[in-house]
């Protein structure tokens, strides 16, 4: 083996893999039998993730950056003069097996660019995720990157030996993806979706007759959407995972801020990179959606198409909201418990459980774990203290700021005394 080479390769491929961030591994339960290695637990594998969205404890890379196709927002398109490798299948299979018995890695994360054709892309992907379960008896994380285009019966194999499988569906919006990814059709991205949700379906209704069912990708599927790449607002953006969600029962929806790497005119310009902080709020309304019973045009619609920058999306439908607050901690049900802002699902169920004993105060409320600090000025509860009468939206948010501004300063403030 040329050790050099491979090294060089892995610098390029593994390089070329940091725009992907749907490598999360929660949910799948592989035992290790038979004196096997490796072993992905019910708790899923941990991760760490360096600044630029790279999952550490995967081996995250490429089969190949070369592309066949021209899309406007990929580093690896075919247009783009970048230097280009490739592994062969049994390359990818020695570098996961030596970084997990060096503790490097608890799994692999591959995905890759498309050469020759959809099909042949993922037919090589598939062999790399059997050799590691059959030959080298592998029971560890396999999240492999579904090619759009492929075809059912490699969907199929695929979800045979990997844990999870992702299609991205990489622009929002159908315009979106017609406009940057001409080559591409919006049904190469639904149709492997569908498939997998489908197989996923009919594994679980026959493992409930029979127990021996191979499993078929226990830990589902993702996608992935490029945010700030095409124009959409945030409501399109959510719009769209909550679809996903719906009709493919996605297990995350993850957002990419879209980094200009490429000169384009159907594309931002060259450093106008979307903030890390719109990333962020997006998530912020993808778990409100997902755990606390907001319905997206509660928080995104016509009137509010974009999210507030400076205050997160439940403070904000809040503020918005004001006629149904305060709230009495006391004997408000789960559902609106869930909306004061500053409350996680965890204080709501300890609130419930509480509540029952006697009446909850305002130092009650700060031991199970309120963010009072904007909390108070939604709630009421046994006691007068903290509580804010006649004060508008606007008041509410400044004093809010105010406070999370100053809170933020002296933490800053400690940090560089510590570190003098």
């Amino acid at each position: 083996m040329n050790f050099e080479r491979i090294k060089e390769k892995l610098n390029i491929l593994a390089d070329a893999a940091k725009y992907d961030v749907s490598c999360a591994s929660s949910g799948s339960t592989r035992a290790n039998k038979n004196k096997g290695l490796g072993n992905s637990t019910g708790m899923g594998i941990c991760h760490s993730y360096t600044e630029d969205g790279r999952c550490v404890s995967l081996l995250k890379i490429l089969l190949t950056n070369h592309c066949i196709y021209d899309c406007a927002y990929c580093v690896t398109r075919r247009s783009n003069d970048v230097k280009r490798a490739a592994f062969k299948i049994q390359e990818v299979v020695d570098l996961t097996i030596n970084f997990y018995r060096r503790n490097y890695i608890e799994g692999l994360f591959l995905s890759s660019g498309i050469f020759k054709n959809p099909e042949y892309t993922m037919e090589r992907l598939v062999a790399v995720a059997k050799k590691l379960r059959e030959e080298e008896n592998f029971n560890g994380y396999i999240h492999l990157k579904s090619i759009p285009g492929a075809s059912d019966e490699l969907m199929y194999e695929a979800g045979l030996y990997a844990d999870r499988l992702s299609v991205n569906i990489e622009v929002p919006t159908i315009s979106g993806l017609k406009l940057l990814a001409p080559d591409k059709k919006h049904e190469d991205f639904t149709k492997p979706m569908l498939k997998v949700k489908n197989e996923i379906a009919r594994y679980r209704n026959e493992r409930k007759i029979i127990r021996s069912t191979p499993k078929y990708a226990p830990a589902g599927q993702s996608t992935q959407m490029i945010v700030g790449a095409s124009g959409e607002t945030d409501k399109d953006i959510i719009y769209s995972a909550t679809f996903y969600y719906k009709k493919y029962q996605m297990k995350r929806v993850y957002y990419s801020g879209y980094v200009p790497v490429l000169q384009d005119s159907r594309l931002p310009a060259v450093g106008t990179q979307v903030p890390m902080l719109r990333e962020n709020r997006l998530y912020q309304t993808d778990w409100l959606l997902r755990f606390y019973g907001f319905a997206v045009n509660e928080i995104l619609n016509d009137a509010h198409p974009n999210l507030e920058v400076d205050i997160d999306p439940k403070l904000s439908w809040a503020l918005r909201n004001l006629h149904l607050f305060p709230v009495d901690v006391n004997k408000a049900d789960k559902h609106m418990l869930a909306r004061i802002p500053g409350v996680g699902m965890n204080s709501v169920n300890k609130i419930l459980q509480a509540r029952k004993i006697r009446k909850l105060n305002w130092d009650h409320l700060k031991r199970i774990g309120l963010a009072l600090n904007r909390a108070k000025f939604f709630v009421v509860c046994d006691s007068r203290r903290w509580e804010h009468r006649d004060l508008d939206a606007e008041k509410i948010k400044g004093m809010i700021l105010q406070t999370s501004t100053g809170k933020f300063r002296n933490q800053y403030s400690k940090q560089l005394t510590l570190f003098n």
